[in-house]
């Protein structure tokens, strides 16, 4: 493998040699720009109407939740048919669902909202393995994969900051609802981008025809798991977003602080509207943060999987030391910043493990991990999310739920840790090597 670290000129030289790689970028690109554009529109209207911070824990729990009770399905659907036509399909079901959310007008709707987000998820939990496990078919080697995650995250990074904070002004300029239409066109125009791509999947040629049947056919879902179980380090591997999960209060933490702790032009705008734009540059924060990461982990660790494992140990630690600091922020630019050096962390710990899966996983089999992948890190996301809900309304503070969030840091971190010992050589491999 390429040691050379990642730079500028590599995420060029894969953008304009790759025709595929460059649409399917291009379709990210769209689809999650629309996607941030819409969240803040979504969290704002939620505690307008509710006042609580439960709501938005549920709104977000029903942003990722379903996608434990989906993977298996989703799994075996994306390693039994076209990746490409999946996500098509999911983005053209996204489209219709996001513009059904502006008739969503008084509290009485809310569980109809609550409706739409499970919807939009169970169809994202098709989408995003499907696209994640096409990324090695479109680059075609290893090095080209990794700096595809790395730009594939840095692309997600740049939409989160750019989605959130424009998605808050737009909000605040023209209205909610034309916030929803807006991530609708994003979804449509996505599906004729990705329409373009012209890619032999590989996988396919060693799977039979697909029919309605086969989703409840467990049979391929019991292959997969056993291939996961044969395999302890690809297991440990998968468990590593599950720890990122860990800090998934923050859904909870950056909504509450931006809107009821850092208003922004309280006098100018009002209450209501300048608690919009205090929540959209907290989650700009964090899609600066995530922007950041990927390119200094990546200059750094480059392509060696032990920097990589190295890498995802040093975000564990800048998530605890951001979320610590954010305790004492004594305003929205300190808490910004506290929240850049978390996230930056964040964003290492997805892009380096979903590089490592990608390296420790047959084609064939993609599909089934990636979607195990996003439940672990799913399952035990929605479980803090929706604790911090109930512990602020409860009369936690925000600022203590920040500090817990630093602290539950440590935990994944001394598991990985640990975990390690799994990639050292035993002493009869070192003896097979001197030896030859």
């Amino acid at each position: 493998m390429d040691p050379r670290p990642l730079s500028l000129s590599s995420y060029w030289r894969l953008i304009r040699g790759n025709r595929n790689f460059r649409l399917l970028w291009m379709a990210q690109i769209i689809s999650e720009v629309g996607d941030w554009l819409y969240a803040v529109a979504i969290y704002s209207l939620l505690l307008e109407l509710t006042g609580t911070a439960k709501s938005v824990a549920t709104a977000v729990v029903l942003q990722v939740l379903p996608q434990v009770f989906i993977a298996p399905m989703a799994g075996v659907v994306n390693d039994c048919v076209s990746r490409r036509k999946v996500m098509i399909m999911a983005d053209l079901v996204r489209a219709c669902i996001v513009l059904c959310m502006p008739f969503v007008a008084t509290v009485e709707f809310v569980p109809a909202l609550y409706s739409l987000l499970f919807l939009e998820t169970v169809m994202w939990a098709f989408f995003e393995p499907g696209r994640t496990a096409m990324i090695p078919s479109v680059t075609g080697n290893e090095s080209d994969t990794v700096v595809a995650n790395a730009l594939s995250s840095t692309t997600w990074s740049f939409n989160l900051a750019f989605g959130s904070t424009v998605g808050g002004a737009i909000a605040v300029l023209f209205g909610r609802n034309s916030v929803f239409c807006i991530n609708a066109a994003t979804f449509l125009l996505s599906a004729a981008i990705l329409s373009s791509i012209r890619l032999e999947e590989t996988h396919l040629t060693s799977v039979k025809p697909f029919r309605i049947r086969n989703l409840f056919d467990f049979s391929p879902i019991f292959e997969g798991l056993r291939y996961v179980r044969s395999n302890t380090r690809l297991l440990a591997t998968l468990f590593v977003k599950a720890g990122l999960g860990f800090m998934g209060a923050h859904w909870v933490i950056l909504p509450i602080l931006g809107e009821r702790t850092f208003p922004v032009g309280m006098d100018e705008l009002g209450a209501q509207r300048a608690g919009m734009l205090g929540m959209s540059l907290l989650l700009g924060a964090r899609g600066v943060g995530a922007l950041i990461g990927p390119l200094v982990g990546g200059y750094f660790a480059g392509r060696d999987p032990k920097r990589l494992r190295r890498g995802i140990l040093c975000g564990f630690l800048s998530i605890a030391a951001g979320y610590l600091a954010l305790t004492f922020a004594p305003n929205i630019w300190a808490a910004a910043a506290c929240v850049v050096v978390a996230h930056a962390g964040g964003s290492i710990i997805w892009v380096f493990s979903t590089t490592l899966l990608h390296f420790q996983t047959d084609d064939r089999f993609r599909g089934r991990v990636f979607s195990v992948d996003f439940s672990f890190l799913t399952l035990s996301m929605s479980v803090v999310i929706y604790t911090g809900g109930v512990l602020v309304d409860s009369g936690t503070s925000v600022r203590a739920l920040a500090f817990g969030t630093g602290m539950l840091a440590f935990v994944p971190a001394a598991l990985w840790l640990y975990g390690q010992r799994l990639w050292r050589e035993t002493p009869e491999i070192r003896e097979r090597k001197g030896a030859a």
